[in-house]
């Protein structure tokens, strides 16, 4: 396994408590949309065992052409060892990266796509969206429907309505509305359903889904192929 160190190129305030750090992007590095990648803090590999505390899986929510790795993350006043060093990192500090997977790139079967998040989540699917817009084939239209208690909703310069590229984006703020709109949009029996976010939410997306007929083999979750049984 090889591990890239490489250094933090620029830090962007999403929004309060949402921060993307993009990272220089290792040399022949590449990945496709919907990819996950490890990152580990300094001193992750310094013992004879890796310090798992300072590695987490983290979505990446850029593409290979944008030339930097980008990893947006919630960092709550209170909040893990991880995220308080990740707090305090700076532009120039070191990270490393390693073993990258994508559970969920863009299926293009002719068919409507539904991406249903969670708050940051939505960093999962801004790949999705952008290799979407730069080819549309294949894939009949995309909806995306994203749930933010805070309001502060993220990346709003690519998640707004374009219906020339046959993308329509929605935002609400309270569980209700989202699992109302999720009964409307599985009128659609053909759909396929990208769901991204915490355990609890994706068992409860699978359960609206079901009951309205939508088949498990339409439900795409970012979760390796042995984990999930335990959501089916």
């Amino acid at each position: 396994m090889q591990i890239y160190w490489t250094k933090i190129n620029k830090i962007i305030e999403e929004a309060p408590e949402v921060k993307t750090y993009l990272l220089d992007c290792p040399k022949d590095y590449t990945w496709e949309e919907g990819a996950h990648i490890h990152f580990a803090l300094e001193g992750f590999n310094a013992g004879d065992k890796p310090n798992r505390s300072l590695i987490r899986h983290m979505s990446i929510s850029t593409l290979p052409h944008e030339n930097l790795i980008g990893i947006t993350t919630r960092i709550k006043e209170q909040c893990s060892e991880f995220k308080t060093i990740l707090r305090n990192l700076e532009v120039g500090n070191e990270v490393a990266v390693f073993k990258t997977h994508s559970n969920i790139p863009l299926k293009r079967e002719d068919k409507n796509v539904y991406l249903l998040s969670s708050g940051v989540g939505l960093a999962t699917f801004r790949p999705l969206v952008l290799n979407y817009f730069e080819r549309h084939d294949n894939v009949n239209q995309i909806h995306s429907l994203n749930i933010d208690s805070s309001k502060d909703f993220l990346f709003t310069n690519i998640f707004k309505t374009a219906h020339e590229k046959k993308f329509t984006s929605q935002f609400v703020d309270n569980r209700e509305d989202f699992y109302e709109e999720v009964k409307n949009l599985a009128a659609d029996k053909d759909g396929d359903f990208y769901v991204v976010g915490s355990d609890e939410f994706l068992v409860q997306n699978i359960e609206v889904l079901r009951e309205q007929g939508i088949k498990p083999e339409q439900i795409m979750l970012d979760k390796h192929e042995s984990q999930l049984p335990n959501f089916f």
